[in-house]
This record gives structure tokens, sequence and C-alpha cells, in this order.
């Protein structure tokens, strides 16, 4: 079946390659899968670069970023008139890395750059990680609505990674009024959050966020964009037509990618018209489950 590519409106957002160590298949292999669920395009958000002293493993090393960026401009042209292939980079944020993001940001004609804070990784548990799990939580939650307010992202990587830390103690209503603060600062930047569906290794095997975050979001207007977190082809846009159901139910009107770091918001009933010939299993992630047996670095 020839498809009609400037009729596609979907794009995934969020994929890696095997420089971060932890992701496998070529972009070609990637290209290929969105070529067939009928996707406009991929943006390509491989793990950036972090200075000395912070961990290296499962990212790109600090001297490789110009191969990257190469091998995307690359698949770029390969795939031009059949999938758009998009530079772009997941950004991990700290208290105090803006001096380094902002010069690894420059370094590259990147189209779109998520931001991250991988709760999870030794780095961040090092320097925050107590046994009390709310306290954990909500400076997570202010250090988001930080993240937002640097300039430096265009969107937010799933946004309540930090339930995977204590996910037995992961309750929404006891942080409600303060991630609702929280929420408000991000929307007053217009930063988009990202619904990340790619929770299968996960300790809850839920999206990022759930839905009562997303319900919160909407409630503010903050612009979402939808992402797998893909480390290998498969992955690529796999839940996406639950997602964008699950958005229209919530009251989600549109759905964002970025192109040169502004956003374009397509209206989720023209991305699911687009999606319509794909035959992908459109089965839902459960809203709420007990902890994984297997947890990955992936994030």
């Amino acid at each position: 079946m020839i498809v009609d590519q400037m009729k596609l409106t979907c794009y995934e957002t969020h994929i890696h390659t095997p420089m971060c160590g932890h992701a496998r298949g070529s972009l070609g292999d990637y290209a290929e899968v969105a070529r067939r669920r009928n996707l406009k395009g991929i943006y390509v958000t491989d793990h950036c670069p972090m200075p000395e002293s912070y961990e290296h493993q499962g990212r790109i090393a600090r001297d490789r970023l110009s191969e990257y960026v190469e091998m995307v401009v690359q698949a770029g042209r390969d795939w031009a008139g059949r999938v758009d292939v998009v530079l772009g980079i997941e950004s991990d944020w700290l208290p105090g890395m803006e001096p380094w993001l902002e010069r690894l940001h420059r370094q590259a004609d990147f189209q779109y750059v998520l931001g991250s804070i991988h709760c999870h990784l030794p780095d961040y548990r090092r320097l925050y990680l107590t046994d009390n799990a709310l306290a954990f939580q909500m400076q997570y939650f202010t250090h988001l609505a930080q993240a937002a307010e640097t300039g430096l992202f265009d969107a937010l990587a799933h946004p309540d990674l930090v339930k995977d830390i204590h996910p037995d103690q992961w309750q929404v209503s006891r942080l409600l009024t303060h991630l609702k603060t929280c929420l408000d600062r991000i929307a007053s930047t217009g930063v988009a959050m990202e619904l990340n569906t790619g929770a299968e290794k996960k300790a809850l095997a839920e999206w990022r966020p759930g839905v009562e975050i997303l319900k919160l979001m909407n409630e503010r207007g903050i612009p979402v964009v939808i992402g797998s977190d893909a480390h290998e082809p498969e992955q690529v846009a796999k839940h996406l037509p639950s997602a964008l159901n699950m958005l229209k139910e919530i009251g989600f009107a549109t759905t964002s990618y970025y192109r040169g770091r502004r956003r374009l918001d397509v209206p989720i009933a023209d991305a699911i018209a687009s999606l319509k010939q794909q035959a992908v299993a459109s089965e839902s992630m459960p809203l709420r489950s007990g902890p994984h047996p297997e947890q990955d670095r992936s994030g």
C-alpha cells in the first residue's frame, strides 16, 4: 500500500540508539518500523554526554557527540521522502547543570531537546535520595519545575519517573498540593510534558505520567508530546493509538512535536485518522500494577 507522506501527522518523539550502550538496532531499523506504522517521522533523542564528574554509562560519550549527530543527519538523508528522521537529544538536568547544557545544545542543530531528571541513576540518588519517600517525591517535582524554568528544554520526559524509586509508597493524593504548585510553575513556562508509553520494564508497569497527573496537566493547558522511549525498533509507536485515544478521553485537543525548537500542534482527531491504516496492536498498559521483576536503566 502506498501512503501519502504529506497526509501523515504522527511522530515518534523519543527513541534511542546503540550509542547510549543500552539500546539496539540501526536508525534504519527504527525508520522502517515507523514507515510500517504510518508515522511521518521519528525524533532521535539519545542520552546526552555529561561532565567528567558524572556517570558516563548509558549515554553518548563526550568525544562521540559529533559522530551521533552525523549518524542522525545521514539517516535523515537516507530516508528523505519516506520517514522524516529528526535530530534531537535527551538532556539530563540537575541543579547547576545549566552552563554545561547551554554549551552542549549549541554544538549541533538540535530540532528538539527533551529534558530528563533520571532520579533512579546514581548521580541523583547520591545527592537526594532519602528514606523519606514523600520528601524525595516532592523534591523530584520541585526539580522538574526548576528544569522547565531554566528555558533549556522543549519538553520534560517521563515526568513522574520518581514513582519507580519507592513504588509501594506512590500515591498521587499524598503530594497533590505540592504537585499542583509544581505543575502551575511548569504551565507558566510553556514547556510541554511527555506521555511516555515505554513502561514494560519499570517498577510500576504504567505509563509516565499516570492518568491522574495527565488530568492535572490538561486542566492547566500544558502541552503533551507522546514518546515510546524506544530502545529497540519494535517499540517505536507501539502504544501510540491507545495513547492518543486516552488523551482524547481526558480532554486534550492536540498533541505536539517540535521543529527548530518551536512547538507544532496536531489535532488529536487528525493524528488518530492518520494512523488508521496501521496494523499495530493498540492494547493499553495497565493503569496500576505491582513491581516488575525486571528493571532497566532506560528512561
